[in-house]
């Protein structure tokens, strides 16, 4: 199973960019997945989640309402709309995978990685 983060790219502050994930070796349509981010010197977080029943979205308080997350079922892509990015939104992010369909937060719930896509946001 891969996961593929896509998307990234260098933009100014204020500006957008949509992160995609698509999977192969299998499908995540009813499992829960979520997007992280590291930036240099710092450990991994949470960035938001999307889910299958229950609580559909989750979002660190950082990006909320800026961030929106989204999947595309037939697809198999989740996305990461960014909007009004900040050079403090600089970081490689990660989309990941789970076994189950509930969100989860943490980056010890999922089992599956991609290898991270670059966002570089400047002043």
């Amino acid at each position: 199973v891969q996961l593929q983060a896509s998307g990234g790219g260098s933009v100014q502050a204020g500006g957008s960019l949509r992160l995609a994930c698509g999977a192969s070796g299998r499908t995540f349509s009813n499992n829960a997945m979520g997007w992280f981010r590291q930036a240099p010197g710092k450990e991994r977080e949470f960035v938001a989640a999307i889910g299958w029943g229950g609580p559909r979205t989750s979002y660190a308080d950082s990006v909320k309402g800026r961030f929106t997350i989204s999947r595309d079922i037939p697809k198999g892509t989740v996305y990461l709309q960014m909007n009004s990015l900040r050079p403090e939104d600089t970081a490689v992010y990660f989309c990941a995978g789970r076994r189950g369909a509930s969100i989860a937060t943490s980056a010890g719930s999922f089992d599956y990685w991609g290898q991270g896509t670059q966002v570089t946001v400047s002043s």
